[in-house]
């Protein structure tokens, strides 16, 4: 891919995840002030995640398009940085289990529409996808170069975040 082509993808890409997390962060908002909180902690729960992992993803597509563009980027801070979050994400996706127990005490262990546990278990699940997507395995296949590493390899491509945490330079 040329860098050209490179710095239009990510010029979309970047503010379409910066978006992604306004329209979380809304979704969370519209949660917390139609409904009990004690009935959807689950749920706030796996969308707060999600933002925050949508966050750290507009922050990285910023920096790669800022490096394009040959703007400075302070490689061991980001770095850093990046590293901390991951963690950060695998903590906050370890507690799930517990925040789904909490949920169902509060709920006194009865399941019913306004636990909107269906949803809650799909935006948990998004969340640990989204970790996989950046930290792990490219999960999105958006572009004909990614479909071409689809087939001739099998699998999907390491995360873009994950070979950068690992070459040490993003």
């Amino acid at each position: 891919m040329s860098r050209a082509h490179l710095i239009r993808r990510l010029g979309w890409y970047y503010p379409t995840e910066l978006f992604n997390t306004g329209v979380a962060t809304g979704v969370i908002l519209y949660v917390l002030f139609t409904t009990r909180w004690t009935d959807t902690l689950f749920l706030i729960y796996g969308l707060v995640i999600v933002t925050w992992i949508l966050y750290q993803g507009q922050h990285y597509w910023g920096l790669k398009l800022r490096r394009l563009n040959n703007r400075p980027v302070d490689q061991p801070r980001e770095l850093a940085l990046f590293r901390a979050m991951e963690r950060s994400n695998l903590w906050l996706i370890g507690l799930m289990p517990f925040v789904l127990l909490v949920q169902l005490v509060l709920a006194d262990w009865s399941i019913r529409p306004a636990n909107l546990l269906p949803w809650a278990l799909l935006a948990n699940g998004f969340a640990i996808l989204e970790h996989i997507n950046y930290y792990i395995r490219q999960l999105t296949v958006d572009n004909w170069p990614d479909v071409k590493y689809l087939l001739r390899n099998r699998r999907l491509k390491p995360a873009s975040l994950r070979k950068d945490l690992e070459s040490g330079r993003i």
